[in-house]
């Protein structure tokens, strides 16, 4: 078999039968992907763009977005959903494994170690400043967040309804952030179904600019692979598969330990989030904010912010700073084996539960895809979400500047109505000066995210050290 190289041109290379790439090729390629997978899903996904369809032009520009959509559909991380379905397309179901597990393993590694340092160097100067600096980058980052999501949602009067319904839904009457979602998805179909403008969507991501790759360009064609077309009896046997891998090590836990062992909440909660997740990880910080730290006291909100600064600082999806929150709440509460081995088995359990899910959803419907294409219903769910996140990530912002900002904070209620606000007078005057800062770099400056963060941390650690 031949296959096409960068130029368009054929070169000898033998690949196993159905296989677009050799796999010893997607290896590399997928390996190159996830370690420069840095700066959020919009940032993976142009790195994804770049490589896949203008570097090696495996596959064109309109099958990457219609993928892309897709896995936009999904809760979870969209950027790790796209790179199993490429994988898939290309190398059946062991490339769609070699690439979703590539894609997770180098920022798995990472916020590991940097947990380790987390609990067990803490309170070192020089730690706590980094983390310091890199919570009050994080929420300038959070703030971007709204307003460049927001940019891209909010299009239309019935989009700003629904991201103010979400806002005040789960800032002023505390309703959980799954069942905002399922709300707003249930209008956007309603809405989509009728035909109304303001619940259709375009393409997504913008993934690139210049010349398009063209489909029939493309190594994979226009053509649907032998493999990817739509096959019951497979998809059935495969979801089965992954549905077991995933929830019977959670229910064998909870037969183990019981339902009020960290093991098995960790299973449970985390398991619960890959179902309900959308809009990505900003959103889901919320939901595990409004979960791990109020409801199960696994850690603090501050903590919160030390995690996503871990994530948005390695490689890999930032929905990893669960992978941190598990960790801390195995180390807390050990049981009989040492924190730090109750710690390392929370954090892998966390990223178990939280990962297998997307390949159980893309190896499931992925073959059905074509099927979906220009479904008015789901464009309008998908338009609905996107503005309710909208609503939400604006929630994690304002609960983040609370906690961050200020070292006090009461609670006021007006009837169903109950919402945080500041004490004033217990401003945090260098958290405040850092973010401001942070805040200046990314919006007046224009400097990467990971600029930002490095200069957040480096001031930090002087502020810590020298003041």
């Amino acid at each position: 078999m031949k296959i096409v190289t960068d130029l368009g041109k054929a070169a000898d290379h033998t690949v196993a039968e159905g296989d677009i790439v050799p796999v010893s090729e997607a290896v590399k390629v997928w390996a190159r992907v996830a370690a420069l997978s840095f700066g959020g899903p919009a940032g993976q996904i142009a790195v994804m763009h770049q490589i896949i369809v203008d570097e090696k032009r495996w596959i064109g520009e309109h099958r990457f977005l219609h993928a892309l959509n897709y896995c936009m559909l999904l809760p979870g991380p969209e950027a790790h959903q796209l790179a199993i379905y490429i994988g898939w397309l290309l190398n059946k179901t062991l490339g769609g494994m070699i690439a979703g597990i590539l894609f997770v393993l180098p920022g798995f590694v990472s916020i590991l170690a940097l947990s380790y340092v987390y609990v067990l160097l803490g309170d070192v100067a020089v730690v706590e400043g980094m983390f310091f600096g890199l919570k009050c980058a994080v929420l300038a980052v959070v703030i971007q967040a709204v307003f460049r999501i927001g940019s891209r949602a909010i299009e239309n009067r019935a989009m700003i309804v629904l991201a103010t319904a979400a806002f005040v839904a789960i800032f002023f009457l505390q309703i959980a952030f799954p069942l905002i979602i399922i709300a707003a998805g249930i209008i956007g179909c309603l809405g989509g179904r009728t035909g109304a403008s303001a619940f259709r969507i375009g393409d997504g991501h913008k993934a690139g600019s210049g010349r398009i790759l063209d489909d029939r360009d493309s190594l994979l064609g226009e053509d649907i692979p032998v493999h990817a077309q739509p096959n019951l009896a497979w998809s059935l046997k495969t979801a089965g598969a992954l549905a077991a891998l995933w929830l019977l090590p959670v229910a064998g836990l909870l037969l183990a330990l019981g339902q009020h062992n960290v093991f098995s909440q960790i299973g449970v909660f985390f398991s619960q989030m890959a179902v309900v997740t959308f809009g990505g990880a900003y959103a889901v910080l919320a939901y595990v904010a409004q979960e791990a730290v109020q409801g199960f006291g696994w850690l603090r909100p501050g903590e919160m912010l030390d995690g996503l600064g871990m994530a948005e600082t390695t490689p890999g999806p930032l929905i990893m700073v669960t992978q941190f929150v598990g960790f801390l709440a195995g180390y807390r509460e050990p049981g009989n084996v040492s924190p730090l081995a109750a710690a390392t088995l929370a954090a892998m359990l966390t990223t178990w539960v939280t990962f297998i899910p997307s390949f159980l959803w893309i190896f499931a419907g992925a073959p059905f895809i074509e099927r979906m294409r220009g479904n008015a219903a789901l464009s309008g769910a998908m338009a609905a979400i996107t503005a309710a996140v909208v609503g939400v990530i604006l929630n994690l912002a304002v609960w983040f500047g609370l906690h961050v900002l200020f070292s006090e904070v009461t609670t006021l209620t007006l009837g169903p109505l109950s919402w945080d606000v500041p004490i004033l007078s217990s401003v945090d005057w260098p958290s405040l000066t850092l973010t401001l800062l942070a805040a200046l770099a990314l919006f007046r400056l224009r400097q990467s995210v990971i600029t930002v963060l490095l200069a957040s941390a480096a001031l930090g650690i002087a502020w810590k050290v020298l003041i």
